[in-house]
């Protein structure tokens, strides 16, 4: 049976190739970005919505306009991210918070969105992409860990709070970089120390289509090269 699908901080790699899986077996997606981006090849049930995913007005009207126009949504996968690595006393105030509504507000404006529908319909799937800072802190990450820590808690709050009415809650710790454009330019990654994000996408299908009676909450993934 097809689904409505939000991707919320919709991007080329992990983001495309979750969308061509949900596409591939019916589902309708809704890729959610402050640009609009969408698929490199257009299809017909993936909509790209431009959407401060920061904003709470904007949040609310689009879900709205989906769940009007198409029905409400059964999976939101939340990938919206802003790293920041710096020296502490060099971290504004205004950089923090900036920081902290992209990694964390965003989730909880997205998940506030989608939540009622889904208990009244007695299931849904929601997935929070963490991060290696969402356990581990690094040096420079005193703002980037303090948002993926917070957005760990809320994830493992809200399982405990509705997994027994049928919300499948995931947090996934991406322990790796992701191969792309970034990965290879800004990051000089050799693409075999990376995560291949179709690969990641699959492990992400198989957390939306586990049975009831085998939930993955919690799971760390890394390539095989990674240090941990």
């Amino acid at each position: 049976m097809s689904d409505i699908i939000v991707i919320s901080g919709f991007n080329q790699g992990l983001g495309s190739e979750c969308a061509a899986r949900l596409l591939a077996r019916g589902d309708r997606v809704f890729g959610l970005s402050r640009s609009g981006r969408t698929l490199a090849t257009p299809h017909a049930r993936f909509h790209a919505e431009t959407c401060d995913l920061t904003s709470e007005t904007a949040v609310q009207e689009t879900f709205l306009r989906i769940k009007k126009d198409f029905g409400a949504p059964g999976v939101l996968i939340h990938n919206a991210a802003r790293l920041l690595l710096d020296d502490f006393t060099q971290i504004g105030t205004e950089a923090f918070e900036a920081v902290l509504r992209t990694n964390v507000t965003s989730a909880f404006l997205c998940a506030q969105a989608v939540l009622p529908d889904m208990l009244a319909a007695g299931k849904g799937t929601l997935i929070f992409s963490g991060a290696t800072a969402s356990v581990k802190a690094g040096a420079r990450s005193g703002a980037f860990a303090a948002s993926k820590f917070a957005l760990r808690g809320m994830a493992q709050s809200l399982a405990r709070a509705y997994q027994k009415q049928g919300i499948h809650v995931v947090h996934p710790i991406i322990d790796g970089v992701i191969w792309g454009e970034r990965a290879e330019k800004v990051f000089g990654m050799d693409r075999n120390a990376c995560i291949a994000p179709a690969h990641l996408a699959d492990i992400y299908l198989n957390l939306i289509e586990q049975p009831r009676s085998c939930w993955t909450h919690e799971l760390d993934i890394r390539p095989a090269l990674e240090v941990f």
